[in-house]
């Protein structure tokens, strides 16, 4: 998708410079989600796995300031069952904004519509449950938030542009931000996700598919989740711990990230109306996202 280009020296004393904005070249990524179910006793519950495949076109929205994305394809596969996808996903093209944050009439957050998740069947025609939609929708969330909420300067406080020397570590603005995950009639108002201290630090300078990349680890700190879900009559509320980090290669020509990890570990306890006591879950998740070249 990029033209090769010569190695130069780098000077690991600094200072970087990734204040600047992206090169305006068209980019594929892979996204890779496992989540793994635990019992509070150790015991596997079950997995799931996603594999998104998303194409980029930068800065062509009407606007010209905003990129557009292209859903390739997204693949499911459960313990369960073979591998399968969501016909009603592939070639689906949105405006990512990130000055939409949802909590308005302006639009949804970042440009991504909640309803084009609302009634979806996999690719043996089989509907999709509330779990995996929530899950699908969730892997382009995560895209974002790793691919640019945390590794594209900001206008306002302090982000990547300040990070200049190896071991140079900030606290960036999401932190402690409670947003609502509100989703479709099943997630009701009243359901958030809350950040802990997010920071960004320098790491160093890594290669990836030989380039050089600026080595940036991200790390929310603890957070706080509370989900009130519908099911027919019943309603639940699951609330819980949660702490996720990883990290992120960042292309130092061109800015754009050419891998990055997150690793998410949750605590959760769902309680069912008119129940006495509440079940507990350990939830893990691995986030594996390359630039395809």
């Amino acid at each position: 998708m990029t033209t090769p280009r010569a190695r130069a020296p780098i000077d690991l004393k600094g200072p970087f410079d990734l204040s600047s904005d992206r090169v305006l070249e068209v980019q594929r990524f892979r996204m890779e989600t496992k989540y793994i179910h635990f019992g509070l006793n150790g015991s596997r519950l079950g997995t799931e796995s996603y594999v998104l495949t998303l194409h980029c076109i930068p800065k062509t929205s009407p606007a010209g300031n905003f990129d557009e994305y292209t859903c390739l394809e997204l693949q499911i596969q459960t313990i369960d069952g073979p591998p399968v996808t969501v016909p009603q996903l592939r070639n689906w093209t949105y405006i990512f904004n990130p000055t939409l944050s949802g909590a308005d009439d302006r639009g949804p957050l970042w440009g991504i519509s909640q309803e084009k998740f609302m009634n979806l069947a996999d690719s043996q025609g089989k509907g999709l449950p509330f779990s995996i939609r929530y899950a699908l929708y969730v892997s382009f969330i995560d895209f974002h938030s790793i691919n640019d909420i945390f590794t594209r300067p900001m206008k306002f406080g302090k982000g990547i542009q300040d990070l200049k020397e190896i071991g140079q570590r900030i606290i960036h603005p999401a932190s402690f931000i409670e947003a609502s995950v509100k989703f479709g009639a099943e997630v009701k108002p009243g359901s958030t996700f809350r950040n802990g201290e997010v920071s960004l630090e320098l790491k160093g300078v890594s290669f990836v598919d030989g380039v050089p990349c600026a080595l940036v680890a991200y790390d929310a700190g603890e957070s706080k989740v509370k989900m009130v879900i519908t099911s027919g009559d019943q309603e639940s509320v699951t609330e819980g711990g949660d702490q996720y980090k990883g990290d992120v290669y960042v292309d130092l020509a061109t800015r754009w990230v050419r891998k990055a990890t997150l690793d998410e570990y949750m605590v959760q306890e769902t309680r069912v109306q008119g129940s006495p006591s509440g079940t507990n879950e350990y939830t893990v998740r691995h986030i594996l996202l390359r630039m395809v070249v």
